[in-house]
């Protein structure tokens, strides 16, 4: 397993964990988030993580598959909320310190954004 391939799935297993201190400590201090089908965009390790401290219901992933190339990882996602099943792609981008720099996440289906994260998410 390369580095990016370890880091990759523990950026999957500590978010499921809700490990947050561990989930922050794999984030660059400038790390971009962004939802292509939202239009969403965080940026910052403190923002991303409260993000996923804060987003609702009861939740859990898991990587179905990771693929790691260089500085790059992508993933196929699974995504429950509760019964609700979705499949999701994850772009995974890698500075020289090993640090996730940028994540994508690409859903299905476009779709409005969920009230209540206006605090931590811009639009573009």
């Amino acid at each position: 397993m390369t580095d990016r391939e370890g880091a990759a799935a523990e950026y999957f297993s500590t978010l499921d964990a809700r490990d947050w201190a561990a989930f922050g400590a794999l984030l660059a201090e400038d790390v971009v988030y962004e939802m292509p089908q939202t239009r969403e965009r965080i940026v910052g390790r403190e923002r991303y993580v409260r993000f996923n401290r804060e987003y609702p219901g009861e939740w859990r992933l898991e990587a179905r598959r990771v693929v790691t190339e260089g500085r790059h990882a992508a993933a196929l996602v699974d995504f429950w909320i509760g019964e609700d099943h979705q499949a999701a792609c994850v772009w995974l981008d890698f500075d020289e310190a090993g640090l996730i720099i940028r994540v994508t996440d690409f859903w299905p289906e476009p779709y409005d954004p969920p009230p209540g994260r206006e605090h931590l998410v811009e639009r573009y």
